[in-house]
């Protein structure tokens, strides 16, 4: 798969879940839970502890989800995710060796950006996709105001998107929105029921 391809393949349900927790048997067993609720993407955080060995495992396991690798910081960290079976890499901020490495592989690389400067900088080094993080500290009215001005820029906002105003972003003019506990609370049932609702409302909100 191209890395074009990718991108359309982890954006196309406009959500894509994010799992950070205290191990990697509760990383396998969280990202089951929003693939079996109906999610095809799921990042694993690498502040997860042995989150490497989670993200294999679940590659051997589910190789027709789109797993990826969230909070790489580094080329070593960005090559060894790879290795371990993600399909897309995710930072908190922009990384220029991350985007090589990723690129170097066939991956695509979606940094954080928080000011319409770093957007520039980060397309400008090759960036798929931006993430904008901490989306807590914006707005989907001021998404929509940076995409007046920066149209071409794809942007993912993360970081206290809530299943009530993840709508509103895409609205606005985001991808996609990537989420957490706001979608794997509550056991796989409530999840189910929260994913399956979610998606129904995100395919009516662009």
């Amino acid at each position: 798969m191209y890395r074009w391809e990718t991108v359309q393949a982890v954006t196309a349900q406009r959500v894509f879940g994010i799992v950070r927790t205290t191990g990697p048997d509760e990383a396998v067993a969280a990202v089951e839970t929003l693939l079996e609720a109906g999610l095809r993407a799921v990042e694993v955080a690498l502040t997860t502890p042995r989150s490497l060995t989670a993200l294999a495992r679940l590659t051997e396991t589910h190789p027709e989800a789109l797993l990826g690798a969230g909070t790489v910081i580094d080329g070593a960290a960005a090559r060894a995710a790879v290795e371990a079976g993600a399909r897309f890499l995710v930072s908190p901020s922009l990384h220029p060796e991350v985007i090589r490495t990723g690129h170097r592989y066939g991956v695509p690389v979606f940094p954080g950006v928080a000011t319409p400067t770093e957007m520039v900088r980060a397309l400008e080094e090759g960036a798929d996709a931006l993430k904008l993080f901490p989306a807590s500290a914006f707005s989907p009215a001021w998404l929509r105001d940076v995409r007046a001005a920066l149209p071409q820029a794809p942007l993912l906002p993360t970081g206290g998107v809530t299943t009530g105003n993840a709508p509103e972003w895409i609205a606005a003019g985001a991808v996609a929105c990537g989420m957490g506990s706001a979608l794997s609370a509550g056991g796989a049932r409530s999840a189910g029921e929260r994913v399956s609702t979610l998606l129904r409302r995100l395919a009516g909100a662009g």
